[in-house]
């Protein structure tokens, strides 16, 4: 016996949701415009908050970027590579002096 695809599923429902619903507003037991305006409201309320979270974001955004470039610190890690990066040096020239001072003997 064959499985009934999840998708099959998921259409079937939520073509009786639509069923149930148009029977219900053809009945009057649900007006239609009950209905549209709850979705007015609700689109309404979904953009208000969309362009507030964008705004809200923005401004987070010159925060954390304000935050990060106003320190002008180095950090301890950096701090530590440098000081790496300088003994490194210093290891070179010691064994460039080495390397001299074999070639002249």
């Amino acid at each position: 016996m064959r499985d009934i695809p999840i998708s099959l599923l998921i259409l079937a429902s939520v073509l009786i949701f639509i069923g149930i619903l148009v029977i219900m507003i053809l009945t009057g037991f649900i007006s239609f415009e009950q209905i549209f305006t709850r979705f007015v409201f609700f689109v309404f309320a979904l953009v208000v908050i969309s362009i507030l979270a964008v705004i809200g974001a923005v401004f987070i955004g010159m925060f954390i970027s304000h935050r990060v470039f106003s320190s002008r610190q180095f950090t301890t890690f950096e701090e530590e590579m440098l000081k790496m990066k300088s003994d490194v040096n210093e290891m070179k020239e010691m064994i460039k002096d080495l390397k001299e001072n074999e070639d002249l003997d």
